[in-house]
């Protein structure tokens, strides 16, 4: 089974991936970003555009999960924002045409919302601190300009299911997920500091300077 977990940038994607890992045995994380990186490395930084607009890169997504979901017996998980119904069908569409059960889930949330964590992401609280509030938000200039494409595409009936984070922790979005395709994760024990602790290590981990 592949959870394919998409929202805008800054939704929660990857640390809901990492949450459920954590707590599903046999389960793994296959990044599609990480593809992007590749090709962006071996392309001249004036190339360099959005790698998802590559066909490289949407045909390397598909052959890596194919491989994957065929060879591994656990469930995969892949974070990736897919706003482009045509990308979509690149990879998710040839996936369940080849008959791979794919599980896919919008995380969604009010643009204030997403903005706010967008500030508190990686290390949003200690470049405010020295620089203002809106300074996280300026070194997150590509997620914030694709923000409103993004929430508005999700919306649309192909990119369900959804679900609606504003209230919810990233355990509870994962136990929600879990329980929608059948999976039981291990119960989460982490306290309120231990929890932010573990996300922030997420998020520091995730930082690119790509």
């Amino acid at each position: 089974m592949l959870l394919w977990i998409n929202g805008p940038f800054g939704g929660g994607k990857t640390q809901t991936a990492h949450e459920i890992q954590r707590r599903l045995a046999g389960s793994v994380i296959c990044d599609p970003e990480l593809v992007g990186f590749g090709l962006h490395r071996m392309t001249p930084r004036p190339l360099r555009g959005d790698f998802q607009d590559l066909p490289a890169w949407r045909q390397g997504v598909y052959e890596v999960l194919d491989l994957v979901l065929t060879k591994h017996p656990g469930t995969v998980i892949a974070p990736m924002t897919l706003v482009e119904p045509a990308y979509f069908d690149d990879i998710i569409g040839r996936l369940r045409d080849d008959g791979h059960d794919v599980r896919h889930f919008s995380l969604l949330a009010h643009r204030e919302t997403v903005l706010n964590r967008l500030r508190e992401r990686a290390f949003g609280r200690a470049i405010q601190f020295v620089a203002g509030k809106n300074a996280a938000l300026r070194r997150e200039t590509f997620a914030v300009r694709k923000l409103d494409l993004c929430l508005d595409r999700l919306r649309a009936p192909e990119f369900a299911e959804h679900l609606w984070t504003d209230h919810l922790t990233v355990p509870q979005v994962a136990d929600h997920i879990a329980a929608s395709c059948g999976l039981t994760l291990t119960p989460n024990t982490d306290g309120p500091l231990r929890g932010r602790v573990r996300r922030a290590w997420t998020g520091v981990k995730h930082i690119r300077f790509d």
